[in-house]
């Protein structure tokens, strides 16, 4: 009966339930906290109470690094050709114009120049959000020139890594960049230009087997994913269990693969601090 209909007008304001704007509240997948975008903002994107670093993109990174409008972007638009005309899913192609118009962004790397405390360094960043931060030939190119720019101007380098791995849509051209970017890299040592690798959740694939451990210093966020082949796979070759905490930020400080273990409210001083001793 309608009389028996309950109404919202019949409700107290106090007790009514009250409806929350979408997108204004991110859930810790760590402990489960609910915090508020913007206070999230502040706190760089880790949560307040377990300190979980949540993954973020490479505008993120420039805006907590660098001096503030001091970044110029190299090679913005360039973009992926479909060389193999690879389907899985969808077209290659269709995935790659997609994801651009989605993101604003035409591949899994922004690179640059700018300034972190008034020193001019080279500065690539990976984005997890297109295709899975994964390395094709485009993400090769850009850091292979940003390298060459480093190398040119004497600027430190700093690359912030955030990758599944190799682009299996390109193949082996994608593997290629390996080779690309690790002799790029030699040049650079060898002309004594500091490179700083930062390590962020996940660090996988191709990536960890190039430019991601070929630095001078190799800064860690904490509990990072960071690894070449996943637990299941070396498992299922070695035939044994693997210890606990494998492929993590902490196991890696333990056995020497990464020099420091930097909170993300950190990692700008740290980068200052190990430049002002390499250069």
């Amino acid at each position: 009966m309608p009389w028996f209909r309950r109404s919202k007008d019949n409700i107290a304001p106090d007790t009514q339930k009250k409806e929350l704007p979408d997108g204004l509240w991110e859930k810790c997948p760590s402990c489960g906290e609910i915090i508020h975008k913007k206070q999230l903002e502040i706190n760089l994107w880790t949560c307040l109470k377990c300190d979980y670093h949540f993954r973020i993109g490479s505008k993120e990174y420039i805006k907590i690094l660098l001096d503030k409008g001091s970044f110029k972007e190299m090679d913005r638009k360039m973009r992926a050709a479909d060389p193999l005309k690879f389907i899985d899913t969808k077209n290659y192609s269709d995935r790659i114009a997609d994801t651009i118009k989605k993101l604003d962004l035409y591949d899994a790397v922004r690179t640059g120049t700018g300034k972190i405390d008034g020193r001019e360094i080279a500065l690539g960043c990976m984005d997890f959000q297109f295709i899975g931060g994964s390395m094709g030939a485009v993400v090769g190119e850009k850091l292979a020139r940003l390298i060459d720019k480093a190398y040119k101007n004497k600027a430190p380098l700093v690359i912030i890594s955030k990758s599944g791995g190799a682009r299996m849509m390109e193949g082996a051209y994608s593997l290629m960049q390996m080779a690309k970017t690790s002799s790029r890299l030699a040049r650079l040592a060898d002309a004594g230009v500091p490179y700083i690798s930062v390590l962020t959740d996940p660090t996988t694939g191709g990536t960890t087997a190039s430019y991601a451990m070929l630095g001078d210093v190799h800064i860690a966020e904490p509990k990072a994913l960071i690894g070449f082949a996943g637990p299941r796979v070396i498992k299922q070759t070695i035939g044994k269990d693997l210890p606990p905490g494998f492929q993590t930020s902490e196991f890696l400080l333990e056995h020497g693969f990464v020099d420091v273990i930097s909170h993300r409210k950190e990692l700008r001083n740290n980068i200052i601090r190990i430049l002002d001793l390499l250069v």
